[in-house]
């Protein structure tokens, strides 16, 4: 027996955060019995040898697919502030966002990061909005963000001082924290650290926008899960099995995502036929239409009526309308099973 996990990398337009796809996927199990931390000793362990290494992996992965760009950032929660990360990831084409996990020392000042951030001087304010959430007993609200920024040299852990790392990296700092929350209300507070160079209040607030951008990957994995296709109530025992599952059901996942964003995006002329499948999206009767390109007034037409009517549906319908093709895919991954 064991535990299966998917960590997906989601790809965004850099100028408005649009959602293009999906640049890597990594895929593994975990044993039943997998041992704890304190038994393998797991801060001595190479990056290679821990499930942290995912980070690396989608890096490596998503550059191969991304050779073409002239920029990436590749940005994170707080899981990837890693100092392996923050020394092989970036290169002349590749830079990194994570949010910071660790109040490391840096060699600045004698006090930790987390305080000379800190004593920054305020470099601006911006409006957030923030929404409700009751898990955290959250309040919606509209939160004044002061804005604060420093270059910081973070050292290299004792953990690697046997290792080829170096010795220490300049990254910059970005500190978003609101002022004066409502009583009983936890103040927004974000602490980042990225490779790109940050000297304006314009580039921080940059950095502060890509990072809230990251919040898509969580809205990818609530299509995914219960309330949405729910993946996790599959009854496919096979791991093989469970990871087509995966990925079938995160190619439909992704374009829910990209429905609920296509109607404030407009997309580049089409150079090809056009092929769409309405038996996945409206109708189980229905067979395939196709639209040539140039496209006719009456083909255009009924093409905008059918992504208008997938843009503008609530998203349970949405993920109705993926789940009846996810289900096709589910029973032929089945049906594979038992053939083996």
């Amino acid at each position: 027996m064991s535990v299966s996990f998917i960590h997906p990398t989601l790809m965004l337009d850099a100028s408005d955060g649009f959602p293009f796809g999906i640049s890597d996927v990594h895929l593994w199990s975990r044993p039943i019995g997998h041992a704890d931390k304190h038994t393998r000793n797991y801060k001595q362990q190479a990056i290679e040898e821990k499930e942290s290494f995912k980070w690396l992996h989608a890096s490596e992965y998503s550059q191969r697919c991304l050779a073409a760009a002239s920029q990436v950032t590749y940005i994170g929660d707080r899981e990837g502030d890693i100092y392996e990360v923050w020394a092989r990831v970036p290169n002349t084409t590749t830079q990194a966002l994570f949010r910071a996990r660790r109040n490391r020392k840096i060699a600045e000042s004698q006090q930790t990061l987390y305080a000379y951030l800190s004593e920054q001087p305020c470099a601006g304010t911006y409006a957030f909005q923030v929404t409700a959430d009751t898990r955290k007993s959250r309040e919606a609200r509209e939160a004044w963000m002061a804005v604060r920024f420093v270059a910081v040299t973070i050292q290299r852990p004792a953990r690697l001082r046997h290792s080829n790392y170096p010795p220490s990296l300049q990254l910059s700092a970005v500190e978003a924290r609101e002022i004066q929350p409502p009583s009983g209300q936890k103040p927004i507070h974000w602490r980042l650290l990225t490779t790109h160079p940050i000297r304006s209040l314009e580039t921080a607030l940059q950095a502060i926008r890509w990072y809230s951008w990251r919040w898509q990957i969580e809205q990818l994995f609530a299509i995914l899960k219960q309330h949405g296709l729910d993946l996790e109530s599959t009854q496919l025992e096979s791991v093989a099995a469970i990871k087509r599952l995966c990925l079938v059901s995160l190619g439909a996942a992704v374009r829910i995502l990209q429905l609920q964003r296509g109607p404030r995006r407009r997309l580049p002329p089409c150079r090809a036929r056009l092929r769409l499948q309405p038996a996945a999206m409206f109708s189980p009767t229905q067979s395939a239409l196709e639209w040539p390109y140039p496209p006719t007034a009456e083909s255009l037409s009924s093409l905008h009526a059918g992504l208008g009517y997938l843009a503008h549906c609530p998203i349970g319908q949405m993920v109705g309308i993926y789940q009846s093709a996810t289900t096709r895919h589910c029973a032929l991954i089945q049906r594979a099973q038992t053939l083996r």
